[in-house]
């Protein structure tokens, strides 16, 4: 369990480097960040969660690009990770962060009115 949480933190940072400095799509957004990543215990797959910000056109232009680009990913991560089995790379759109702003919001908008009251 322990071997699977560090190689999930590894293929986050290297995943992350791989996007920030190697891709060159023009439809991935600059603030697109790489939330976590849930490995399968064969190694098999790898589940990246991903926080767009942006509109929701900008999210599904981000998405498709890191999808479009995760053959190539792969073989970056192959270059920079040696285990015997890469996983194959699934993105996976991440809102808690939305969502969690979205809950701030409105319990703010509660104080505000028993403030009033």
């Amino acid at each position: 369990m322990q071997r699977l949480n560090r190689i999930s933190e590894e293929l986050k940072k290297e995943i992350s480097r791989i996007i920030m400095n190697e891709l060159k799509d023009p439809r991935i957004s600059a603030m697109c960040s790489i939330v976590s990543v849930e490995t399968t215990p064969d190694l098999k797959y790898a589940k990246v969660y991903v926080s767009i910000f942006g509109n929701n056109e900008e999210k599904e232009n981000t998405l498709k690009g890191l999808k479009n680009a995760s053959g190539f990913i792969r073989k970056k991560l192959g270059d920079a990770i040696k285990i015997r089995y890469l996983p194959e790379i699934h993105f996976a759109l991440d809102e808690s962060i939305e969502h969690g702003a979205r809950i701030a919001q409105i319990l703010n908008e509660i104080n505000k009115k028993e403030e009033g009251e």
